[in-house]
């Protein structure tokens, strides 16, 4: 793979990981555009979204941590951390019975196209909306609030539909505030990713070659420096605006894709 190929992919996988526009819908486009095929992303998109992973993991580090050691002796931490495992589930279980399907029919341009549209739809609609006596704290998140967030995270195994829109969509529907919903999206991305991450690693490890170790690890760094510029970016974003432009960002990009594709 050529050097800025490697950039290119990199910077767009951290960019819009963990913004409600789709990073696989990206990539899937970038990719089309940039003449990379297919047969040779697997193992460069596991070492870009791990790299974005890490980024989660190392700007949230002090809470993780928290969390981690508090739980032994905190029923508090304990509950977060386990209902972020059952938001995990159901999207662990139809990408694992399903994801042959899903990579086979629903890889493609006009898919992504579709999804993002309405995806920005959806998300104008649920941005608008009143939400009364909302969840302030990560903490106090509910059982029921984590299970829909979870259901409405399978939606995202749909290329275009963005994991961390419907993450974020889930919890606001649920009565999340906007910062606490897309704290919640992030803690989530560790588990799901991560396992993804690891799923695709092994399925692809004999496809490793040292000749691919140079944009490999640019591909790597790239995705992790750019995801934590965007992540501190978006959550100072978060709690003084609404979604509008990202919402209005998707519809326009699935009806250019579209009319590029007719």
């Amino acid at each position: 793979m050529l050097w800025w190929k490697a950039l290119v992919l990199g910077v767009v996988e951290g960019v819009t990981e963990f913004l409600p526009i789709s990073s696989t819908g990206h990539l899937i486009l970038v990719s089309a555009l940039v003449d990379y095929p297919e047969s040779q992303r697997t193992t460069f998109d596991v070492f870009i979204q791990i790299g974005a992973i890490l980024a989660v993991v190392w700007l949230y580090r002090g809470h993780l941590w928290s969390l981690l050691t508090r739980a032994p002796q905190e029923a508090r931490a304990r509950s977060l951390l386990a209902k972020v495992l059952l938001a995990f589930l159901p999207a662990a279980a139809v990408g694992f019975f399903f994801h042959m399907w899903i990579e086979s029919y629903l890889f493609a341009p006009h898919v992504v196209a579709y999804a993002l549209i309405g995806g920005g739809i959806v998300l104008l609609w649920v941005d608008r909306r009143t939400h009364p006596n909302l969840v302030q704290d990560i903490e106090n998140l509910t059982w029921t609030q984590a299970l829909w967030i979870g259901l409405a995270q399978t939606l995202s195994l749909i290329p275009g539909v963005s994991r961390a829109a419907a993450t974020i969509v889930g919890g606001l529907l649920s009565g999340l505030s906007r910062p606490v919903a897309t704290q919640f999206s992030f803690y989530l991305s560790i588990p799901t990713l991560g396992a993804a991450s690891a799923y695709s690693l092994i399925q692809a490890r004999h496809n490793l070659a040292l000749d691919d170790v140079v944009a490999l690890s640019l591909g790597f760094v790239t995705a992790f420096a750019s995801a934590a510029i965007v992540v501190e970016g978006f959550v100072r974003f978060v709690q003084r605006h609404t979604f509008l432009v990202f919402a209005l960002y998707r519809i326009v990009l699935g009806l250019v894709v579209l009319l590029y594709l007719v």
